[in-house]
């Protein structure tokens, strides 16, 4: 699934790529991605007229903007979206196409068919579930070392799963998680309200520099992932544990196991990473 990375790069594709364009009609080919409203045909004409002023995010969420209505899109496993002109054919595994005046359409393919849309007044996005009680952005002033600690403390169960929880944090999915509790030294198994002030400000360190340094490289193409202009990510090249498991790691050169945790495959070094209990509570 697309993470905060992902997501975050297509909509900086799409914020070059429609904003100011006016939507002419859409066309939907499969009615069950459309959760809000509950029919297709309002949804159209809600749509009809409304001009793109902005596209934004929310964890793993697309914003897109249309003045009184958000348009609000969760890519799940493998959405995607890109921009054609009327004339080119339209690819195998498309279910929306918002066609627009100018001649361009925005066209979303998801080839899982797992995509969701809700059309809803800007005042009622809560509606959306995962928007509700959605944490800080990890990108923003607001997410501090204290944050992150007073969320974790208020919690039980392992640090690996409670990163997941995007209600302690937005838009950090499996590969994130593996890789900012690499770079802080932290064993995805042990007790995230047992974790030290310290080890805090290190956890939140790693996953505002694993993050920034993924946005800037457009995220990871682990699977099938490419942004709004069809161009696949290059952090993948730079991932120190996750999908490393039996290398050597990067650190130390000790082998990189995998184990699951809450249910979710896992990476990390059991030499950089060890598996032992803060002496005192956090």
């Amino acid at each position: 699934m697309p993470e905060l990375p992902e997501v975050e790069t297509v909509r900086r594709s799409l914020e070059a790529l429609v904003v100011d364009k006016t939507i002419e009609d859409v066309t939907v080919n499969l009615p069950r991605m459309i959760r809000t409203p509950d029919d297709v045909e309002s949804f159209r004409h809600m749509l009809r007229g409304q001009r793109i002023e902005r596209v934004g995010r929310r964890g793993k969420f697309l914003l897109i903007e249309l003045g009184f209505y958000t348009l609000v899109s969760h890519l799940r496993m493998e959405g995607r979206y890109g921009l054609y002109r009327t004339e080119e054919p339209v690819e195998k595994h498309t279910h929306v196409i918002f066609h627009f005046t100018d001649g361009t359409e925005l066209r979303y393919r998801d080839v899982r068919q797992f995509g969701t849309f809700d059309l809803l007044p800007n005042g009622e996005l809560s509606a959306v579930p995962g928007l509700r009680k959605m944490g800080p952005e990890p990108l923003e002033p607001d997410f501090t070392p204290e944050t992150l600690r007073q969320g974790l403390r208020k919690r039980t169960g392992k640090i690996k799963t409670l990163l997941l929880d995007q209600n302690l944090v937005a838009g950090i999915g499996n590969i994130y998680a593996d890789e900012a509790l690499f770079e802080a030294g932290i064993h995805p198994e042990c007790i995230g309200r047992k974790l030290t002030k310290e080890e805090c400000k290190r956890l939140h360190k790693a996953i505002v520099d694993v993050l920034t340094a993924s946005v800037e490289l457009g995220g990871s193409s682990i699977k099938s992932y490419v942004s709004g202009r069809g161009q696949p990510g290059e952090f993948q090249f730079r991932l120190k544990v996750y999908g490393k498991d039996k290398s050597p790691c990067p650190s130390c050169g000790t082998v990189i196991e995998k184990i699951r945790v809450g249910g979710r495959g896992t990476h990390f070094c059991p030499h950089c990473q060890p598996k032992k209990q803060s002496r005192k509570q956090a």
